[in-house]
């Protein structure tokens, strides 16, 4: 079985705006509510609430008459943020996310539907109070629906994120292909290398094009008075900014990534630590607008759908300061070189364009490594001769989606 995701707009009418914002309040205040419960429980008894035991509070409360409403929310969306709350839980324990915080009322709300939605003509239609929602179903909802998230951005649009399930399973991931290299920056966003030429695209800046309109909205927001409705008004405007921004920025990385999986079957890219770059606080207004992270999951996704394959090598991998000719690995490099010549051989090197060239020919690596035999079949050298330091030969990947199986570098 293979699940996939799709985004819609809904149009609701003014009494379902209603009804969901009481949804998002209940879910909101339950959310709220079971957090701070597991902490106090947590506090007395050192262990905290599972799903089961936050949903055994839910009759009591619904009977209590301070808090009565809760039973005016369809049951099953209740029930559903007690499952998010203990996953956001287990994540935690996990090391996969941090501790789960309280919700605001000013940022994106969402609820949940498990179940019983269903496509009627051009709409959604909800168990419960909520009913048929109109929707711009602009892609075909052929499989059968599951979870359905509903959502409202800071901007006054709603959306729903319908989850379906298909039968069979993705195509399997093979490495009969074309290779590439990913070398991300922000000079250029991405440089590529096929193994036949460098090609170089550039970075939009799209954040930038879009910093007078930004700061200008701003200012205006700044000048209204908090809680009024002038005021809310004009933080809706500001966030529609931002919005656009983001949109321009996803439409980027989506067609750049499409490009790039039709043209080749296995993908190589850096393992990059965009979380300790972003602390350096010249570059990080400029690494936040590029979006890697985003792109990275982007290839990733595609190529699990064609059946290709991605490889993240690792970040500590020498990429721009080993010569791509003769592997010689220079001890210096600073961000302002964009052009080197290697001492050993006295090649000429465009920085971007050499690091790309290297990320390639380690996927290369850790392919034959790992018993496909695609390298070899490539007629390319599996291992550099000379230059490169042993700590890098057993560099291992780590693949972005679990579902791709990982590539694992040999010594």
């Amino acid at each position: 079985m293979r699940r996939q995701a799709v985004k819609i707009r809904l149009y609701p009418t003014e009494q379902q705006v209603q009804i969901l914002a009481q949804h998002f309040g209940c879910a909101r205040w339950w959310w709220n509510y079971g957090l701070n419960k597991c902490i106090e429980t947590y506090k007395a008894t050192g262990k905290g609430l599972s799903q089961s035991g936050l949903n055994s509070l839910l009759p009591p409360l619904k009977k209590d008459k301070e808090t009565e409403w809760l039973g005016e929310c369809y049951s099953q969306v209740l029930q559903s943020v007690s499952l998010n709350l203990s996953r956001a839980y287990q994540n935690f324990f996990d090391g996969r996310a941090q501790y789960p915080k309280f919700k605001s009322r000013y940022h994106r709300q969402s609820i949940q539907y498990p179940q019983k939605v269903k496509q009627v003509n051009d709409c959604l239609k909800f168990p419960g109070t909520l009913g048929a929602v109109k929707a711009k179903i602009h892609r075909l909802l052929d499989g059968t629906i599951k979870t359905v998230t509903v959502s409202k951005c800071p901007s006054g649009k709603y959306y729903a994120s319908v989850l379906m399930e298909y039968e069979g399973d993705y195509p399997t991931s093979s490495t009969e292909g074309k290779v590439i290299g990913v070398d991300l920056g922000i000079k250029d966003f991405a440089i590529t290398y096929d193994g036949e030429k460098t090609s170089k695209y550039p970075n939009p800046k799209h954040l930038a094009k879009y910093e007078k309109k930004l700061a200008k909205k701003q200012r205006i927001a700044a000048r209204k008075v908090k809680g009024s409705n002038r005021c809310r008004k004009a933080t809706k405007i500001v966030a529609r900014v931002y919005e656009q921004v983001s949109n321009v920025r996803q439409d980027y990385l989506h067609k750049l990534s499409r490009k790039i999986v039709d043209n080749n079957q296995v993908v190589v890219v850096e393992n990059l630590n965009v979380k300790g770059m972003v602390r350096n606080h010249k570059l990080a207004k400029a690494i936040s607008d590029t979006g890697w992270g985003t792109f990275v999951n982007f290839l990733s996704y595609k190529l699990e759908r064609s059946g290709g394959k991605l490889i993240e090598i690792s970040r500590w991998f020498p990429s721009s300061k080993l010569c791509s000719n003769c592997h010689y690995q220079i001890k210096e490099l600073p961000l302002d070189i964009r052009n080197w010549v290697c001492p050993s051989c006295g090649t000429h090197h465009d920085r971007d364009g050499n690091a790309a060239m290297n990320i390639r020919a380690e996927g290369v690596r850790m392919l034959s490594s790992s018993g496909t035999g695609e390298a070899n079949a490539n007629g390319e050298e599996v291992r550099p001769i000379r230059g490169r330091k042993p700590k890098m030969r057993h560099s291992s990947a780590k693949l972005e989606a679990p579902t791709i199986p990982l590539a694992v570098g040999g010594g």
